[in-house]
């Protein structure tokens, strides 16, 4: 459908003929796929002939080339566009920035792995449409939905992480942990605000998020071995699946990354602790020293702890490593001088044990640290 619009600008009237943007945008997060874009973009094109419909492939700054292969493909068709994220990292905040990117009134969310069935797109989009629900889910543990190839281990690991988020966050459906659907957009925007984007799980988060709880409709599909690339799952996907648990039923009282931090910042006062026994009982150095020695090692610790766990979608590496460990310690010297001023007192005056000492003085900064270089080392806000 072309349409013509008329308007007195300056000088001669302008015209415009603009065709009707996309009615199903496909959100696809990627991180070093370069083998699997050109095979998933001609599955979609034979599998959504007649549709349509975009693509938008959303990059955590791939270093296998991935992102110049999409935008190869972007030039040569203007359904293809590249979202490429700088600095920011994670599926879940990465699926929610594609939605964001389009305006469709239906959009999908699928991995580039290939594991996913995208014969079921079509399927799905006309159950959307027909069917009074929000969001349609591909689901493997429905009949005539299969895991396919996974071993015992992964499959049972899944079948409990299914059954505690379903349990944890009252969530009715089978395959909450599905990483392919399809949802209104209204239903999604309805959710944003809450949602927490942590960890790999977006499904289970929009669920948990969605104010008015989601009308959902679940289509079987196989889930495929992947086609090329390596698997992202490592343990701290695991932790990140949980941290989002916990930031969906706690988060509303207390931030779950402080809550993380306050964890780590727990393993580093025993740490200081090991530290300042070895060096006044081992190696017999003075107490100004010993902590001051400690402090530095346990802000070492947590900047490595943190950089690991806490702020795993945003990890450091490389230079940005470095550059963040110095910017951790900078800040943390801050509550540095307080933190050896007030042990050395209290040790001095004979006010407390050299154990108490040191950790009221490791408790200073805590607070301070936390709130600062999650702004100014990781970008947090």
């Amino acid at each position: 459908m072309t349409m013509t619009a008329d308007t007195q600008l300056e000088g001669p009237p302008v015209s415009w003929h603009t065709d009707p943007g996309p009615e199903l945008t496909v959100v696809i997060p990627t991180k070093n796929e370069r083998d699997n874009i050109a095979v998933l973009y001609r599955r979609l094109c034979a599998t959504l002939q007649g549709l349509n419909w975009e693509a938008i492939f959303v990059d955590d700054d791939s270093d296998d080339g991935t992102p110049e292969i999409v935008r190869n493909l972007a030039r040569q068709d203007r359904r293809v566009r590249l979202v490429h994220r700088i600095g920011r990292r994670g599926l879940s905040s990465a699926c929610i920035e594609g939605i964001q990117a389009s305006s469709s009134p239906y959009v999908a969310v699928m991995d580039a792995d290939l594991q996913h069935d995208e014969t079921l797109l079509p399927k799905m989009l006309e159950t959307i449409r027909s069917e009074p629900v929000d969001i349609v889910v591909g689901s493997r543990y429905v009949a005539g939905g299969s895991i396919d190839q996974w071993n015992s281990q992964r499959a049972l690991l899944s079948d409990l992480a299914t059954r505690i988020g379903r349990r944890a966050l009252n969530i009715s459906i089978m395959d909450p942990m599905s990483g392919f659907f399809m949802v209104r957009r209204e239903a999604f925007q309805a959710a944003i605000r809450k949602l927490s984007a942590v960890g790999f799980k977006i499904l289970i988060d929009l669920f948990a998020s969605s104010p008015q709880g989601l009308r959902a409709r679940e289509l079987p599909y196989t889930f495929s071995p992947r086609h090329a690339g390596e698997s992202k799952m490592d343990s701290v996907v695991g932790l990140e699946y949980l941290m989002l648990l916990a930031d969906k039923l706690v988060g509303h009282l207390v931030p779950i990354r402080f809550v993380i931090f306050t964890l780590v910042g727990s393993t580093g006062v025993i740490s200081h602790l090991l530290a300042l026994w070895i060096l006044l009982r081992v190696f017999q150095l003075p107490f100004t020293a010993s902590q001051s020695i400690a402090t530095v090692l346990a802000m070492i610790g947590n900047f490595v702890l943190n950089n690991l766990v806490t702020y795993h979608d945003q990890r450091l590496s490389g230079f940005a490593f470095l550059k963040g460990l110095a910017s951790f310690l900078a800040i943390c010297s801050f509550g540095f001088a307080a933190n050896v001023s007030i042990a050395s007192l209290l040790y001095s005056d004979q006010r407390a044990t050299w154990w108490l000492a040191g950790l009221a003085g490791a408790a200073m900064s805590a607070v301070w640290n936390y709130s600062v270089t999650s702004v100014l080392t990781w970008g947090t806000r």
